[in-house]
């Protein structure tokens, strides 16, 4: 396998890979399809988020870290949704999940699997905390959850390279430049793909299909959100990819959103904490 086919040889190889990979706990799309729906108790949240009592202990663990907790600790996934709320509750449950996924018995691969959620996680406090800040508190939750996943297609095509050289269908693909090329490809298309497979609403969606292109909706200001704090996570070298010579008041996302200088400094501390603290994990 030359290194000039890999790309198109791991797209037709993909093509055959069951869609329903590990990237998604069962018990995180139980929840999401509720929150869906709008169809859900507090009561029926915590009984669901409870059914693997290891994820709950994990999103405890997560509700109660810095970048979450209030003036006292959550003792119980009811009471996480009382005093957070549903959707940040599932917000959680979600992230909780990607935490452990993000894993491969593959050390090369493990390396970058633990990367992308560095920096998924990372873009989704990042999201959340720029959504409040530019005023849009109705949608602060949502966007977090549409920065967690908006790399959700490179972890897809980890997991499937982890199958094809579990089965010895593949060799080593860990080289970093040809890594890159892969999710360069073909991130964005898979994890779409991922995304309707899986009914998230369409708001997600977009962001997924839509973080990267040229030409995108300026008026969706939650897609907006996502593109620049992932350009900001690249600016300061959170995930795989670093860009120091990015000038993010000079984005064209900067601009939709009339983000100040004080901002993007505030911004950069933000995800610096986030990086920080997820390392000393």
């Amino acid at each position: 396998m030359s290194t000039a086919s890999i790309p198109e040889s791991v797209r037709r190889l993909l093509a055959s890979q069951p869609i329903e990979l590990p990237i998604f706990h069962p018990v995180a799309l139980k929840l999401q399809k509720m929150l869906s729906n709008y169809d859900f108790t507090v009561d029926e949240v915590s009984s669901v988020a409870n059914e693997d009592m290891s994820l709950a202990s994990q999103m405890l663990k997560i509700a109660n870290s810095p970048m979450y907790m209030g003036r006292s600790k959550v003792a119980t996934i009811k009471e996480a949704v009382i005093r957070l709320g549903a959707q940040q509750v599932i917000n959680l449950v979600i992230a909780a999940s990607q935490a452990t996924v993000h894993t491969s018995t593959n050390p090369a691969l493990d390396r970058y699997m633990k990367e992308m959620w560095l920096h998924s996680h990372s873009c989704a406090i990042g999201a959340r905390w720029l959504a409040l800040s530019c005023g849009l508190r109705g949608v602060a939750d949502e966007t977090y959850l549409a920065a967690l996943l908006h790399d959700v297609g490179k972890l897809y095509l980890l997991k499937s390279i982890e199958k094809l050289v579990g089965a010895g269908v593949i060799n080593s693909l860990f080289d970093d430049e040809l890594i890159l090329e892969i999710f360069e490809a073909m991130h964005v298309e898979q994890g779409y793909r991922m995304m309707q497979h899986w009914n998230f609403p369409a708001m997600y969606c977009d962001v997924v299909h839509n973080h990267h292109t040229e030409k995108w909706d300026t008026v969706n200001k939650m897609l907006a959100i996502v593109r620049f704090v992932n350009l900001a996570c690249h600016r300061i070298g959170i995930g795989l990819k670093h860009e120091p010579d990015l000038v993010l008041a000079d984005t064209a996302e900067a601009e939709v959103l009339d983000i100040a200088d004080a901002q993007i400094i505030e911004l950069e501390a933000t995800l610096e904490e986030s990086r920080e603290a997820e390392l000393n994990e």
